[in-house]
């Protein structure tokens, strides 16, 4: 059980933390066109160092991971992606845009029929419908403004998130500082 003491150091960075992920956010959503720009960057890098590591991977454990051959496509498909991304981050912006788009819509489908599917077992079922008919509306809203609405939606969706994410840190920490301070 942690102490008293590593409590607190633990609440005090969540806080720190909640407020930096809450600035963070704060200023994707004041520039959504750079945080588009740079979502996409971030992810290029990310699928570059999976690609590398996938194509090492493959070559060291052929024997026991099945083909060779899948192995490394999937490692130098991912690293294509990834250089694509970085090469060229307002078009990866732009796809990034349309994949959330997509993401959205068939999130909200599931989403529905997993709420008629649960009707008679949850008396919370509608907010399962609700949420899901929100996401639908989401994804197509996002469709049919695609490309027009990419410059800025996907920064502000990550600005969004990030807002949250910080909401939540910083709500967390304070709860744990206000409990060990009973």
């Amino acid at each position: 059980m942690a102490s008293r003491n590593q409590m607190g150091q633990g609440s005090t960075w969540a806080i720190v933390l909640g407020v930096l992920i809450l600035l963070l956010g704060i200023a994707a959503i004041a520039s959504p066109l750079v945080a588009g720009v740079v979502t996409g960057l971030f992810l290029g890098w990310l699928f570059i160092l999976g690609g590398v590591i996938q194509i090492v991977y493959a070559f060291q454990h052929q024997h026991n991971s099945g083909p060779l051959v899948l192995s490394l496509l999937l490692g130098v498909l991912s690293l294509i992606v990834g250089i694509l991304l970085v090469a060229d981050p307002w078009a990866g912006a732009v796809s990034l845009t349309l994949f959330v788009g997509v993401y959205f819509f068939l999130d909200g489908v599931f989403r529905v029929f997993l709420a008629f599917q649960h009707k008679l077992s949850s008396p919370r079922w509608g907010w399962f419908l609700f949420n899901g008919i929100l996401m639908i509306i989401l994804g197509i809203l996002i469709w049919s403004q695609w490309p027009v609405n990419a410059p800025w939606i996907l920064g502000t969706l990550v600005g969004i998130g990030l807002l949250i994410n910080g909401i939540a840190t910083l709500l967390f920490g304070v709860a744990t500082k206000s409990v060990e301070g009973k």
